[in-house]
């Protein structure tokens, strides 16, 4: 069952898990299940994606349940009047905060302005030798992309050389090996963790918020991290 964390007679939106495909997709190949389906299985009901989600990110996922309301939660994304907050776990001890303004060539090869704020929560250094380092440094951050490209925060991170950890195309595979043989875990650790916008009928601000999995806690407990906040 998909959690559920805010539901209307207009909106829904749930804590999607990692590894579950919001719809079928070409550059994602094929799966078993979709979050469209298996949602509109659980409350019987079409439903209607407004945003996505990487296959590998998990967290607030927000559907409409008419076309209406599509319209105009759609123009809402695309005026930017929606806030999206991300927490990522990164290789290395980032800047206190930063702007990435740097442009993404999307899969059609068309290349396009892309802009994420970012400011550091947490570091954590941990007696794990990778290559000439005798331990490994990480930072986690909360992420607030103003644009919304494919893969963009993926990129933007890999950009300064600040990878996610558990990320395979964009991120460091030696480092993602090293954790895989080291703790048995993969995970790739980002995770949409807030929504913010205007209700669409009331107008009234929402805020939904998606605690983070057990898997992401399990590296923030490796690194120290407290993650309490986002487990709720």
């Amino acid at each position: 069952m998909l959690e559920i964390l805010y539901r209307d007679e207009h909106l829904i939106a749930i804590n999607k898990p990692s590894g579950l495909l919001v719809h079928k997709s070409f550059y994602a190949g094929e799966a078993d299940t979709y979050a469209i389906q298996e949602l509109k299985k659980q409350i019987g009901q079409k439903v209607y994606p407004v945003h996505r989600l990487d296959r590998k990110t998990s967290g607030v996922l927000l559907f409409t349940l008419d076309k209406d309301t599509l319209r105009i939660m759609s123009e809402q994304f695309a005026s930017r009047d929606v806030e999206k907050k991300y927490l990522a776990i990164l290789r290395g001890w980032t800047k206190e905060e930063e702007t990435i303004d740097y442009d993404l060539v999307n899969e059609n090869e068309v290349t396009q302005n892309a802009v994420t704020y970012y400011r550091r929560l947490q570091t954590s250094e941990i007696d794990l030798p990778f290559l000439k380092h005798q331990t490994s440094r990480y930072s986690l951050v909360e992420a607030i992309p103003e644009t919304g490209r494919f893969h963009q925060l993926r990129k933007h991170f890999k950009h300064i050389l600040h990878p996610i950890l558990g990320c395979r195309k964009h991120g460091c595979n030696k480092q993602n090996k090293l954790w895989l043989q080291t703790f048995d875990i993969n995970k790739m650790t980002l995770h949409a963790h807030q929504l913010i916008f205007n209700h669409p009928v009331s107008k009234e601000r929402i805020t939904i918020n998606a605690a983070i999995d057990e898997e992401f806690k399990r590296v923030g407990d490796i690194l120290n991290f407290d993650l309490s906040v986002y487990s709720s």
